[in-house]
């Protein structure tokens, strides 16, 4: 080993006893499918509406002429079925699996589609749960997607790191909510994103505010808004903000998403159309 060495071996062409290839993680799409664009939705901590928003950007893009998917890779809470209403099992043959369609030709990828009830638990480790992610990714027949959005679990474990390492990720989307430990809970992702070499292109605050159908008044529920400025913390150019909506969760409830309106994600559609 030379005395210069830096001990990053992928910028070194010596082949001295110290040396370490970097192993290739990366998973091999279907031949027969295309996939141009993949962005994850990630968040710190659960229940801030990951979903909700990975759901929203997929029918916001489909709005705007663009073929999307969701492959959901929250393998052990997987809501994305119910959202758009999906009842059906995914087919398929020997070679891959077919993508189902939402009514409005979103294609969607979830553990609940090949479960033979949707309410089975999946008890599975780690790996295992990884896995079918990988599989998702590899054996699904996804047919010409502009963009495709994973929807994933918590936290930043071995699903999150499978999905970094193994697909193409473009960029990834912060999830959030108005909480006191929204600035540690997003440094978590925005420090995994660094550390994954992925970029982060927006952040969303789910629940950000309720506005009053009756007076038009805005309260912060949850206390107030501080998503700029972790954004400019953190040098993150797109934020969006999602109210607190009776109309839209029963939406959801009625697997009726595509029906709801997106206009609050526009900032990160927007940019996300602009391919930067």
């Amino acid at each position: 080993m030379s005395e210069e060495c830096t001990h990053d071996c992928s910028t070194c062409s010596s082949n001295c006893s110290e040396r370490e290839e970097t192993e290739d993680m990366s998973a091999k799409l279907n031949p027969a499918a295309s996939v141009k664009k993949v962005y994850a939705v990630v968040s710190g901590k659960g229940g801030v509406g990951k979903s909700l928003v990975t759901s929203l950007l997929a029918c916001e893009m489909q709005r705007r002429g663009h073929q999307t998917a969701i492959l959901d890779a929250d393998v052990t809470g997987p809501s994305i079925p119910k959202a758009f209403g999906i009842n059906q099992h995914a087919t398929g043959t020997d070679e891959c699996l077919y993508p189902v369609y939402t009514l409005g030709g979103i294609q969607v990828m979830s553990i609940n589609l090949i479960l033979e009830n949707e309410t089975d638990p999946v008890v599975w480790r780690g790996p295992v749960i990884a896995g079918a992610v990988t599989q998702f990714w590899s054996d699904v027949l996804w047919q010409d997607v502009d963009y495709m959005f994973v929807d994933m679990p918590p936290g930043t474990g071995d699903v999150p790191l499978t999905v970094f390492q193994s697909l193409p990720v473009d960029g990834i989307i912060i999830v959030t909510s108005p909480q006191e430990l929204v600035s540690m809970i997003v440094e978590k992702a925005v420090n995994m994103a660094k550390l994954m070499n992925v970029p982060v292109v927006g952040i969303v605050e789910n629940m950000s505010y309720f506005k009053c159908p009756d007076c038009g008044k805005v309260h912060h529920i949850f206390g107030e808004s501080r998503v700029e400025s972790v954004a400019k913390e953190y040098d993150i150019a797109n934020v969006a903000k999602i109210p607190i909506d009776p109309v839209l969760a029963t939406m959801v409830d009625a697997g009726e998403i595509e029906s709801a309106g997106a206009g609050f994600l526009a900032p990160i559609a927007d940019y996300l159309e602009k391919g930067e």
